[in-house]
């Protein structure tokens, strides 16, 4: 067998194998890499980005590995990114020594061992659980990774879950959802005692609902698809934080108000309809358009001064409290003396986001950065109805930022003060965090979610690399 294979003293376990009934000289090599010669062509597989697990089986020892699309090999069985393929070498010696130094290796990579697994039958086309099984949970399998299961069954039971778990039995959540029980898990988390302890538990997120924009936002900035496949594993950092008086919601994607909240909450009612839903509402919101009365203050980050009218704001502060007594209570804040800026309504919507994308196909805030300590707002105060419909076309690449009637900027912190409607003044809107009625007013869609929060001034803070998610690393 022609063989130019070298072998470094620093290589980990070096020997004669059969590969497919062929001898070759396979390698361990220092830094991860498995290389041997096959069909006179070198070959060589990554045990950090390639190698899931391994199992014996007699004398083989079959690798279990997952390859981009894009390096040729086209044998698998799930739709995105990645292809699943299995590697099998037979060592001519030393099968022991290979198995322990495989597993070695793997070991000090820090992968997950064991995750609580939240699986939202209920959102989207309610398609989370087959997902999970035919996507998901192999792949676990595969990385010999051990699962428990939790089959969400009403609103906030994943958060009532995390806030009385013994987070030391797990290394890290995954959600098989939309974005709403990501929400409920850091909301969950941040109400805990122990809240700087369960923060430092990943979180990761699976696509299984309506919205998807967390994993959408962190796959898409690496090239990636937003499929099941394609959510694997690294970590970024981010949150939010809302506050009415003693009351807090922890926001992890975007708050809205006006057309663009009336449209993800009202459309519930269409929710059989899947994400077309949305689209459908949205041409009736439209066509009926509404406008509100109210006014928003900001304090603008750098580059952004000249938005908006000064104005003065105070920010409320609560007294000192004990961590133990009621939790993460947000960051610490002292922007009173800072120059604030306001616009007054009436306003057609206002949005506000943590990250790029607020579901797979909508890009609402393309500047948007992870852990840039900044929130991304849009606002939008008065257009033509046809114009309007093209913004709405134009969100799913992001170029609705560069429309004359979209105001568009970045913000340290926010304060919303909003109103009623500018032809019924006694009707009043919807705030939407996540997809969560955060505030509903007076004669809003009466939906099944109870109200966080009242129809009333609201502030929005946020905490730079507070909470840890899963996300793809390349």
């Amino acid at each position: 067998m022609e063989n130019d294979q070298m072998i470094s003293p620093t290589d980990i376990i070096t020997g004669i194998v059969f590969i497919d009934g062929e001898l070759a000289m396979l390698t361990l090599t220092a830094d991860g890499e498995l290389r041997w010669t096959e069909y006179g062509l070198r070959q060589q597989l990554s045990m950090k980005k390639d190698v899931l697990g391994f199992v014996v089986e007699g004398k083989r020892i079959r690798v279990k590995v997952v390859v981009e699309k894009e390096a040729g090999i086209c044998c698998g069985q799930f739709d995105g990114d990645f292809v699943r393929k299995d590697f099998v070498f037979e060592p001519l010696i030393d099968q022991n020594g290979w198995c322990f130094k495989l597993r070695q290796y793997l070991d000090s990579l820090g992968r997950p061992k064991r995750l609580l697994v939240f699986v939202n039958p209920f959102g989207g086309k309610k398609s989370a659980r087959e997902i999970f099984v035919k996507e998901v949970k192999p792949l676990f399998e595969d990385a010999d990774v051990q699962l428990e299961i939790q089959e969400t069954k009403y609103q906030l039971h994943a958060k009532e879950f995390v806030k009385s778990m013994d987070v030391s039995k797990y290394d890290g959540i995954v959600c098989v959802s939309g974005d709403g029980v990501l929400v409920e898990v850091v909301n969950g988390l941040l109400e805990r005692a122990d809240w700087r302890t369960a923060l430092k538990l990943p979180i990761g997120m699976v696509p299984a609902g309506t919205g998807n924009g967390m994993i959408k936002s962190l796959l898409d900035t690496v090239g990636l698809r937003c499929c099941a496949n394609s959510a694997t594993i690294s970590i970024i950092r981010d949150v939010a934080t809302i506050a009415q008086g003693n009351t807090k919601f922890f926001s992890v994607l975007m708050l809205a108000w006006g057309l663009i909240a009336d449209i993800d909450i009202e459309s519930e009612k269409f929710r059989w309809m899947g994400s077309a839903r949305i689209d459908f509402y949205a041409l009736q919101r439209i066509i009926c358009l509404r406008q509100y009365n109210g006014r928003i203050l900001f304090l603008p980050a750098p580059g952004f001064e000249s938005y908006g009218q000064p104005a003065s704001c105070s920010l409320y502060k609560e007294p000192p409290v004990s961590d133990k007594e009621l939790g993460y209570q947000g960051p610490e804040t002292n922007f009173e003396d800072l120059e604030w800026r306001e616009i007054k309504g009436p306003f057609v919507t206002v949005w506000l986001h943590n990250v790029p994308w607020g579901a797979e196909n909508t890009l609402t805030a393309p500047a948007a950065k992870f852990s840039d300590g900044f929130l991304d707002l849009i606002v939008l105060k008065n257009c033509p109805k046809l114009v309007l419909l093209s913004l709405m076309r134009q969100t799913s690449s992001g170029t609705h930022v560069e429309s004359p009637y979209i105001v568009y900027l970045k913000v340290k912190a926010f304060v919303l003060e909003p109103g009623g409607l500018v032809d019924e003044p006694d009707k009043e809107g919807i705030i939407d965090s996540d997809g969560e009625v955060l505030a509903r007013g007076k004669r809003t869609y009466n939906c099944d979610q109870k109200a966080l929060m009242s129809y009333d001034k609201l502030q929005v803070t946020v905490d730079q690399g507070l909470a840890t998610l899963f996300s793809p690393e390349y």
